[in-house]
C-alpha cells in the first residue's frame, strides 16, 4: 500500500471515530471531524500532510512514485 492510500484510509477512519465520538461522547468532538476536513483540504492545495510523514517514518510507506520505481 502507498503512502498516499495509507493517507485515505487513515483520514477516512479519523472521519468516521470523530462522527462517533460526537454522537456518543460529546458535541465537541464534532470539531475534530472539521480540523481533518480543514486539513484534508490544504493537503489538496499544497500537497502536504503532517500525518503522510508520520506513515513513512513509522509505518515505512513508500510514495507512489518511489513503488513505481521499484519495478
Amino acid at each position: 500500500m502507498s503512502a498516499e492510500r495509507a493517507l485515505t484510509a487513515f483520514a477516512g477512519f479519523m472521519v468516521l471515530l470523530s462522527v462517533a465520538l460526537t454522537v456518543w461522547v460529546h458535541p465537541y468532538f464534532v470539531w475534530l471531524t472539521v480540523f481533518i476536513g480543514a486539513n484534508l483540504f490544504q493537503q489538496s492545495f499544497t500537497g502536504f500532510c503532517p500525518a503522510t510523514i508520520v506513515l513513512r517514518k513509522v509505518f515505512g510507506f513508500k510514495t507512489e512514485a518511489e513503488l513505481a520505481r521499484q519495478k
